[in-house]
């Protein structure tokens, strides 16, 4: 009954009620003044005439078959649909109970005029009431009260089969995805076998459990799997779910119901299993009965039979070909060597994949003359698929608008060197890790945990921007002060958070003030000092598996304990700039608009400050000289100069600014 009525199906279901009707207005008293024989006649005649027209089951005789109705049971529930339906049929009630205040079927009057009556038709147990086919109102005793048919069911007699209206605001209908991945495809194909082996060995289906964190295609498979039975698949969040357990049973024998007349399966989505939410989608996975499947990133406990499939994000090659696959051969020329490294880089699940190719099919196609040039600018594949995926991540950590390139460090070219190093591990990951097969011995070792060191305004915030600007990543500051939770365990959880979110996007994250969670370990004396180390550790451990670069920064290298830093990819020292270097910093200070007049940058270079305070003081001198309409001249920065060595409690010598105005 879920597949779509035919219009001359519908006429002879109608027929056939109009027909059922008339028989049972026959049994009713007084109901007529014709010839009962005449009567039977045509009414036979009738019911015989839509049977025929019918070529399959009524409405009526498919209820029947479905729930296991007798045939006593029947004809109360089409007497019940007949007093809404049917005026004569409602008139002759009213004359067969004698009193005009009763226009209702009771079930005195069915017990009294209907085939093969027995008072069980109402107990709880029985169709009637166990499926909520027909309500009692229950003001006058049982025999006595008013009995009236659902509406769902109602609607479902005349051959509307539409969800029921006190579900349609907990249910919508679960989606599949235009394709799979393959392994999820594979996926697929076991929880079907699953399915066939379980309903052959136990008599029912196993509770199907889709877990990881690619939900989308956990609602594909669920989805997949119920067609390929010949079910449809209907979705419920956890959240929506009652927490009380007289609705929640409602809600089971509702739908319940449901699943029978449209042929449906459930998909329960659980967001997290230990929440209240999650209890409640527990206890109604365990009774609910029929083809139910769940997607959750954990799988509840559950004592009923089931079976437990993994189902995450597409990686490595399985990600790059449900690329192709989605963006057709033309969009695979146009994206070109892109793809791969996009591929490679951004963890995107499915739906994300498959909505951001759709997206760029057309622009793809169509090459223009900006596009066959280089351009630092990222492409729109690599935009796409850069925006999707950082929205998790933004709620958690700060994200840093870069501008800046290699031509804005001034460093030794030791450490340039290194950060170099870094750079080409980002850019040439997936030919390493995938093609060249380092991803398939483990994800140990493949992040690039890194370390910056040195003096405040060194450059480190500095050199993770040229890093992230350079490579078109995303940079987000953590500050680990805050991560940092004196309650046991708050710490790892915070730090899951994080990774978890960064591991969509690959984001390049900075850890500020490492000092706050690494120092050199101390001999453990309590259960704090144990768990302090568990911290740092467990920090590393994300760190060494991050699939991108996490960067700490610190300004005292010394106060880390040398067995955390083996544990680092690279260590990158910062040291304070030298004169040399300190003038090729005032020479970048201003950019080429500002205004200048007679800048010594000699003098300027006696100055002892470090980048970041050079950046502050020809800022500070900027506004001193704009303020006074004048270019920016040496007096300014002298100014601007005491102005910055206060705030580190430091005055100037002599010797760094003689002279200076």
């Amino acid at each position: 009954m879920n597949a779509p009525l035919a219009q001359d199906w519908t006429i002879a279901n109608q027929q056939l009620l109009v027909a059922e009707f008339a028989r049972l207005k026959e049994r009713l008293p007084r109901s007529t003044g014709k010839n009962a024989e005449n009567q039977n006649a045509e009414t036979g005649a009738a019911l015989a005439d839509a049977r025929q027209l019918l070529h399959t089951e009524s409405a009526i005789d498919w209820l029947t078959a479905a729930f296991g109705l007798s045939g006593f049971e029947r004809d109360l529930l089409l007497l019940c649909a007949g007093a809404e339906m049917d005026a004569e049929l409602a008139r002759a009630c009213v004359l067969a109970n004698g009193d005009t205040t009763r226009p209702w079927v009771t079930f005195s009057l069915a017990l009294a005029t209907l085939e093969s009556p027995h008072w069980s038709a109402l107990t709880p147990q029985r169709p009637l009431r166990r499926w909520r086919l027909l309500e009692i109102d229950n003001h006058a005793g049982l025999a006595a009260s008013r009995l009236r048919i659902d509406e769902r069911v109602l609607h479902f007699l005349v051959g509307i089969n539409d969800l029921d209206v006190r579900l349609a605001h907990l249910l919508r209908p679960a989606l599949a995805l235009p394709r799979q991945a393959g392994s999820h495809a594979a996926t697929t194909q076991a929880a079907l076998a699953a399915l066939d082996t379980g309903r052959e060995g136990a008599g029912q289906w196993p509770v199907i459990v889709l877990e990881g964190d690619d939900p989308a295609a956990q609602e594909d498979i669920a989805t997949r799997c119920a067609d390929a039975i010949g079910l449809s698949c209907l979705a419920i969040q956890a959240e929506d779910i009652p927490l009380a357990a007289e609705e929640r049973a409602a809600l089971i024998t509702l739908w319940q119901r449901e699943a029978t007349l449209l042929g449906a399966a459930l998909l329960v989505v659980i967001s997290d299993p230990v929440s209240p939410a999650g209890e409640a989608a527990r206890a109604l996975i365990e009774r609910i009965g029929g083809l139910c499947l769940v997607a959750c990133p954990s799988a509840p406990a559950l004592l009923t039979q089931n079976q437990r499939f993994p189902v995450n994000k597409p990686a490595g090659t399985d990600r790059l070909q449900l690329w192709i696959d989605t963006l057709g051969p033309t969009g695979v020329h146009h994206a070109g060597p892109e793809l791969d490294r996009a591929a490679s880089h951004f963890r995107l699940g499915s739906r994300a994949v498959q909505r951001i190719a759709k997206t760029l099919q057309a622009s793809l196609a169509i090459p223009s003359a900006a596009g066959k040039a280089k351009s630092a600018a990222p492409s729109p594949l690599w935009n796409s698929c850069r925006q999707e995926s950082r929205g998790g991540l933004d709620n958690l950590a700060q994200r840093l608008e870069t501008t800046a390139d290699w031509d804005s460090l001034v460093l030794p070219e030791a450490q340039l060197a290194v950060l170099r190093q870094i750079a080409a591990h980002l850019r040439q990951r997936f030919k390493v890790q995938e093609e060249w097969g380092f991803a398939a011995q483990g994800s140990r070792g493949l992040g690039l945990a890194t370390l910056f060191a040195g003096e405040s305004g060194t450059g480190k915030t500095l050199a993770a921007e040229v890093l992230a600007h350079t490579l078109q990543l995303d940079l987000y500051r953590i500050d680990l002060s805050a991560v940092v939770s004196k309650y046991i365990g708050e710490t790892e959880k915070n730090l899951r958070k994080v990774f978890d979110a960064a591991e969509d996007c690959g984001a390049i994250l900075l850890f500020d003030e490492a000092d706050a969670l690494f120092g050199k370990r101390t001999e453990v004396k309590d259960s704090h000092d144990r768990h302090a180390n568990i911290e740092v550790s467990y920090l590393l451990q994300r760190m060494e598996a991050y699939n991108g670069l996490a960067v700490l920064t610190t300004n005292l290298k010394s106060s880390l304990d040398t067995a955390f830093l083996r544990r680092l990819r690279f260590v990158v020292q910062f040291p304070f700039p030298d004169q040399e270097q300190r003038i090729a910093l005032w020479q970048r200070a201003f950019p080429a608009a500002t205004p200048t007049r007679d800048l010594d940058l000699d003098k300027l270079s006696r100055l002892s400050m470090t980048g970041g305070s050079i950046r502050n003081i020809a800022l500070n001198a900027a506004f001193l000289a704009a303020d006074a309409g004048e270019p920016v001249g040496m007096s300014h920065l002298l100014t601007a100069a005491h102005a910055e060595a206060s705030k580190r409690e430091r005055p100037l010598a002599d010797a760094e600014t003689r002279a200076w105005a």
